[in-house]
């Protein structure tokens, strides 16, 4: 179990309009998971995470940040964009059709416990936050 599992901690890592972002997210990520003894949680978080971020930085011209929270045995990812535009709808795995993308939130909702999104305006900036969930097993 998560040293300090009551605890609840969050962390926020903005990031610029860039492809590298995903890996810089994804290698954070990884840090602070197993520096929080969530090791368990690490391989389908950072999968989860590499999605929001990548679809943040391709699909949007602004800033973007990823956020990651704890509490009650949960685990919320989320990515923050400058478009306040939803994301378009996750698409279904169709038998004998290879799409190149597209895929990225049929992913997140197959992996993650729940998802979904909600738009954001703050200071005058408009944007969305999408994020899915992982419950500690």
């Amino acid at each position: 179990m998560p040293e300090n599992e009551a605890e609840p901690w969050e962390y926020s890592l903005y990031i610029p309009n860039d492809l590298r972002a995903v890996t810089v997210s994804r290698r954070t990520l990884r840090l602070i998971l197993t520096m929080h003894g969530l090791i368990g949680l690490v391989d389908v978080a950072e999968l989860l995470a590499a999605e929001l971020v990548s679809n943040a930085v391709r699909h949007t011209k602004g800033p973007a940040a990823l956020r990651v929270r704890w509490a009650a045995g949960v685990l919320r990812i989320g990515a923050w964009d400058a478009d306040p535009e939803p994301p378009e709808p996750p698409r279904a795995w169709e038998q004998g059709v290879d799409l190149e993308e597209g895929r990225g939130l049929a992913l997140v909702r197959a992996c993650s416990d729940l998802w979904g999104w909600h738009p954001l305006a703050r200071q005058g900036n408009r944007g969305k936050f999408v994020w899915c969930e992982l419950a500690a097993v």
